[in-house]
Formats: structure tokens, C-alpha cells, sequence
């Protein structure tokens, strides 16, 4: 059984083909490969050489080419690209080449950073001088028993902007080393920071770069990101500087043939439009590509929705006594089927997500917790229970899936049915522009509050486009957030 056998069922299933919309064949692409940069550290090439890594995809030798040159880099490329050594190579470049220096990687889940942790771990093994110890996580999950050691020896620190704000920025005498050492700081998932928490988060990245001028650092950037329409007006719009690009064009990753599905469910009343529910036909649907043994994940759009069809697939798959084979582990088929969402213990997701690299967990049930850049394995579909609602989370969601078969299940609104019944549009649409302000007044009086609170700020300090108005830190000092004391701004709590 396989992911082509599954297609062809239903390719020869009457029943289901009169409901597909559209149906879009995709052709496999070769690799564009490049050699490895000439001033790349020896022992990263030979790490690579041990992973059977003999050369870079085109986008990655640019990329690192760019970083190592010293420029901030943007790297925007489809999902499942190799945007991960993009930065990884930089960043470890810059440590072997000098001892002391430390690097920042900020995900916008922990559940993101935890698999990119494991991922350099494997690669910074026995071919170079760091130790599991050098990198680790500082988040919410991180017992406290652990922070002191991390934040004393670890050369790289994995964490999340709302750990950086609430945990790290208040704390910076304790990373007083940490910080003076900072030489790279990794944004990953941009596109994710756009909008109110998009402009928090460019924020908390003044208040970042505040505390580096202070211990005398001054790191470079390297971001990545899903595609998105404006990739160098969010970057700078972040970090405030200067970027270099390396978009869709230059991506030479190899693509496997791949299908994308538009399907509508069937009506179930036509006089009042009813249609059969997206998580009921996504359960359908998930279940035959399970019982065509293809690991599998559904995109639930409300962790309700999500339950629902967990429940209703494992329903199903425990049913399974005839026809084609049952999932593997007969002693507990129902085990195979796991749900993903945010409110799961840490341990319930770390073992999720070990359970579908392994293959173990053939099938998940997520909300878009799983849309991010997560190595989850070599699934071979995706079923989205409903639009998304965004043209890049579409192509996340639907990229996500081991790159062979993607379904996008229309729900009844308008949107939905618009976009099943108009593939073109889906497929022509540059993705959306991703949109922040960080100088709102609303949003800047509290971070200005928080640099405050950091270290004693003045009125001319460069911290926002307007230097630190001194109108705004006057309204915080009658709002009794702050006080002056001669030409500096203290905070008051």
C-alpha cells in the first residue's frame, strides 16, 4: 500500500470525484546544487560530508555565502526546503571561529524550537567542540533547577519572544556573559510576526538589541520564513536594519511530484445549501489514506473541531476488520492516531512528535500547532478540514505533509467556497503581505515601560523612529509607570 494507491482509489471512486473541484498535478523538480562556501569552517563541511551531505542546494550556498560576509540575511523559501541550514551553518561557523561567542534562536513555539534543537544537536556531535550542554532550550518547560546551568554555559540558547520579554530582558544581569558573547541572533517563522503580536514582538527586539549596545554586542540577524509577499519590508521592519534577500528564485531544493485536491463536500440539502460537515469528510478522508497505511495529518481550524475528528477517526480506524491491512501495532491501533494542540503537557507533545519522525504515530490530528517548520516525519498527506483562511498558511499546511498529497476540504462559508470553486486563484495569489507598526503609541508606551524597567532610558536614546519621545515617556510618568530623575527616565514599580 502507498500514497499512489491511495490516490488511484480515489481517482476510481465515482462517489468522491464528482465532489473534486479541482484536481492539480504538480511534477517533481531535480535539486539546483551548489559547491560549499570556500570560507566555510572545514569541520562543518566534514560533519555534512558524514551526514552524506556532499554539497548545498543552491538557496543554502547563497544563503550562508550572505551570512558569512557578515550581512543580515532573509531566507524565504516553499516549506521543507532546507531553510534549517541556512543558519545553522553560520552560526556554528561563528562559534568554532571563536570560543567565547553566542548565538539566540527565537521560534514562535516551543514545540518549533525543541525540533530544531534536536536537529543541531545532531549535527554540532562528536565532528565539532560542542556538547548537548552547549545548546539548549529556555522556555516555559525548562525545569528551574536546569536555567542557572544553561544560562551560565550554553553557547546556544533556544527560546520564544514571550520567554525573551518576560524571562531574559528583566533578567540580563544573570546573562551578563551571555550577552556581551552575543554574535548571531535567528528569527525563524517570520511570517508569523505580523500584526499586534508582530509589532510586540519587533519590540521586544529594540529591547534586545538595547541590552547588546549595553554589554557592547552587536549581533547579526539571520531570519527565516514561509513565502510571503513582502519578505524585506517585514524583516527590516523587525530587526531595523539592512537585509539581504534570498527568495523563491533562488530555492533549489528537489520537489517529489505532488497532488493537491479541492473538494467539496456533498450536499445534503439542496433546497438550503446544506453540505456534509469539512471534519466529518475530513475524518472520511483521513481514514482511507490510513488504511492505505500513509502517514497522515488533518488540519483542524478550532482544537474542538480537532477532538472531534480524533475521536471520530479512531472510531473508525479500531473498526477496520476487512479489506486492506490494518495499521501497524495490532495490539493498539487506536495509539497510532494521536491529537496535537495547544494544553497538551510538554511530555504528551515531545512524544507525539518522536512518534511521527519515528513512525510510529501514523496519523495526527492538529491545529495549525503543526503548521509551523516541525520535522514531523515522512507524511505522505495532508487533509485540511477547511480553508485556512491565508494563501501562506495554506501552502504551509498543505507543504507540510511528506510533499505528496494535500486535500483542501471547503467548509460552507463563502471564502471557503469561493476558493474550492476558484483553484486559480489559490495558485496564481501571491501570498499576503505581512503587516506590523511597532511605533503605535499604545503598544510602544509599555515596551518603552519594560526598557525602562531594564536599564535607566533617555529621551534621545535611539530606541523607536522617534528616538524616545519625550512626549510618550512623559504620559507614562503621569500615568506614575515611570519617573525622571535629571535627564534619565526610571521605571516606577
Amino acid at each position: 500500500m502507498s500514497i499512489e494507491s491511495a490516490l488511484q482509489a480515489l481517482r476510481l471512486d465515482p462517489r468522491f470525484m464528482r465532489n473534486v473541484a479541482h484536481w492539480e498535478h504538480i511534477p517533481a523538480r531535480p535539486a539546483r546544487l551548489a559547491p560549499f562556501p570556500a570560507r566555510l569552517d572545514g569541520s562543518l563541511v566534514a560533519a555534512l560530508r558524514a551526514f552524506g551531505i556532499e554539497a548545498l542546494y543552491r538557496h543554502q550556498a547563497v544563503a550562508v555565502e550572505a551570512a558569512l560576509a557578515g550581512q543580515n540575511v532573509t531566507v524565504v523559501t516553499p516549506a521543507a526546503s532546507g531553510k534549517t541550514l541556512c543558519y545553522h551553518l553560520p552560526v556554528l561557523h561563528k562559534l568554532q571561529a571563536a570560543p567565547q561567542a553566542r548565538a539566540l534562536f527565537l521560534y514562535p513555539t516551543k514545540a518549533l524550537a525543541q525540533d530544531q534543537l534536536a536537529k543541531l544537536r545532531g549535527l554540532a556531535g562528536p565532528p565539532l567542540a560542542l556538547s548537548p550542554a552547549h545548546c539548549a532550550a529556555y522556555d516555559g518547560d525548562t525545569p528551574s533547577g536546569q536555567r542557572t546551568k544553561i544560562r551560565d554555559t550554553a553557547r546556544i540558547v533556544f527560546s520564544n519572544p514571550d520567554m525573551l520579554h518576560a524571562g531574559i530582558l528583566p533578567q540580563h544581569p544573570r546573562w551578563a556573559g551571555f550577552f556581551a558573547n552575543l554574535a548571531v541572533v535567528v528569527i525563524d517563522e517570520m511570517h508569523a510576526y505580523r500584526g499586534v503580536f508582530g509589532s510586540h514582538v519587533a519590540n521586544v527586539l529594540r529591547r534586545l538589541r538595547r541590552i547588546c549596545r549595553f554589554y557592547g554586542s552587536a549581533p547579526q540577524f539571520l531570519l527565516a520564513s514561509a513565502t510571503i509577499a513582502n519578505p524585506v519590508e517585514l524583516a527590516e521592519s523587525l530587526i531595523e536594519m539592512p537585509v539581504a534577500i534570498v527568495g523563491p528564485d533562488e530555492d533549489g531544493s528537489p520537489q517529489g511530484e505532488r497532488h493537491i485536491l479541492f473538494y467539496n463536500p456533498p450536499m445534503l440539502d439542496p433546497e438550503l445549501g446544506i453540505r456534509q460537515s469539512p471534519a466529518s469528510t475530513a475524518t472520511e478522508l483521513a481514514a482511507h489514506f490510513l488504511a492505505h497505511d500513509v502517514q497522515t495529518i488533518v488540519f483542524a481550524r478550532t482544537r474542538l473541531s480537532a477532538e472531534l475528528i480524533l475521536s471520530d477517526l479512531r472510531t473508525r480506524i479500531s473498526a477496520l476488520d476487512d479489506g486492506p491491512p490494518r495499521l501497524p501495532g495490532a495490539s493498539g491501533e487506536v495509539q497510532t492516531v494521536r491529537g496535537y494542540r495547544s494544553g497538551y503537557l510538554p511530555t504528551e507533545r515531545r512524544a507525539i512528535e518522536h512518534g511521527l519522525r519515528a513512525g510510529d504515530v501514523r496519523g495526527v490530528v492538529a491545529t495549525n500547532a503543526l503548521e509551523l517548520g516541525i520535522d514531523i516525519g515522512q507524511l505522505g498527506a495532508a487533509v485540511l478540514a477547511g480553508y485556512p483562511g491565508t494563501v501562506a498558511s495554506t501552502r504551509q499546511q498543505t507543504g507540510r505533509a511528506g510533499r505528496r498529497a494535500g486535500v483542501l476540504i471547503a467548509g460552507p462559508e463563502a471564502l471557503d467556497q469561493y476558493v474550492v470553486t476558484h483553484p486559480r486563484w489559490l495558485f496564481g495569489r501571491s501570498p499576503e503581505h505581512a503587516r506590523l507598526n511597532p511605533d503605535n503609541e499604545v503598544i510602544l508606551a509599555g515596551h518603552l515601560a519594560c526598557a525602562a524597567a531594564e536599564l535607566p532610558i533617555r529621551p534621545a536614546e535611539p530606541f523607536d523612529s522617534r528616538m524616545a519621545s519625550e512626549a510618550l515617556l512623559a504620559d507614562l510618568v503621569k500615568a506614575g509607570q515611570l519617573h525622571c530623575a535629571g535627564d534619565r527616565y526610571y521605571w516606577a514599580g
